[in-house]
C-alpha cells in the first residue's frame, strides 16, 4: 500500500470532520477476495500495538501476578493489580462484568491456569481472558495500552475494521498506524486476497485508499 495514497486519503477523510460534541475515532477498513472465513484457519484474531497511540483515551490495565512481578509492573502504572491469593474474590458478577469492560487483563504464565478456573467461565466467551506477560512487564502494559484487536465479525463476513486513531491526530501519524495494521493483517490473508482498503471516520464517509 503507497504511504503518500494513505496519507492523502487520511487528510481527505479529516477535512470532512465538522464539529462533533465527541471525538471521532479513524478507523482502517479491509475488504477481501477468495478468503473461505468459514474455515477457523482463515479468521482474523490479531493483537496489533499502534507505534503512534490511539489518540484518545486509553484502555485500563489489570496486571494479575505475584508481589515481584506487580513490583516489575509499578514503572508502566497498571490500573489495578491482583494477587494470585485475590484471584477468586473477583469471580462475583460485579466484578467480573467490571474486569470485561474496562480492563486489559495480563496474567503472570503460571497463573493462567487459576485464572481460568475461576473466571474463565465468564471472561472466555467474552473474548477477554488475560494476555500471558512475557518478557518485561512494564513494556508488556505499554504495548496494550496501545493495542488494538482485529477479528474477525463472522464466518461469512470478507471485511476487516480496525481502529487507528482519532481525528485529533495529524494524518502522518494516522498513517502510520495504520500502515503497522495494514501490514499485520496482509501478513495473515496475503495481498492479493486484499480487494479493497478504505479509511473512514466515524461519522465521515468512507475514502478510497486502494
Amino acid at each position: 500500500m503507497d504511504k503518500k495514497k494513505l496519507q492523502d486519503a487520511l487528510s481527505k477523510a479529516l477535512e470532512g470532520k465538522g464539529k462533533r460534541k465527541f471525538t471521532q475515532s479513524v478507523e482502517l477498513i479491509v475488504n477481501f477476495r477468495g478468503i473461505d472465513f468459514t474455515k477457523p484457519e482463515n479468521r482474523l484474531n490479531l493483537d496489533i500495538a499502534l507505534p503512534k497511540g490511539k489518540g484518545g483515551k486509553e484502555p485500563k490495565i489489570a496486571v494479575i501476578g505475584d508481589a515481584s512481578l506487580l513490583d516489575q509492573s509499578k514503572k508502566a502504572n497498571p490500573d489495578l493489580t491482583i494477587l494470585p491469593g485475590d484471584i477468586a474474590s473477583y469471580s462475583d458478577k460485579a466484578k467480573l462484568k467490571l474486569l470485561a469492560d474496562e480492563f486489559v487483563l495480563l496474567a503472570q504464565p503460571n497463573l493462567m491456569g487459576q485464572v481460568a478456573k475461576s473466571l474463565g467461565q465468564y471472561l472466555g466467551p467474552r473474548g477477554k481472558l488475560p494476555r500471558p506477560i512475557i518478557g518485561n512487564v512494564a513494556e508488556q502494559v505499554d504495548r496494550a495500552r496501545r493495542s488494538i484487536r482485529v477479528a474477525s465479525k463472522g464466518k461469512y463476513l470478507p471485511v476487516a475494521h480496525a481502529l487507528v486513531g482519532s481525528e485529533n491526530m495529524s494524518p502522518a501519524d494516522l498513517a502510520d498506524n495504520a500502515e503497522t495494521v495494514y501490514d499485520a493483517i496482509k501478513a495473515k490473508t496475503t495481498e492479493p486476497n486484499v480487494k479493497s482498503v478504505y479509511v473512514k471516520l466515524t461519522m465521515g464517509v468512507a475514502v478510497r485508499v486502494i
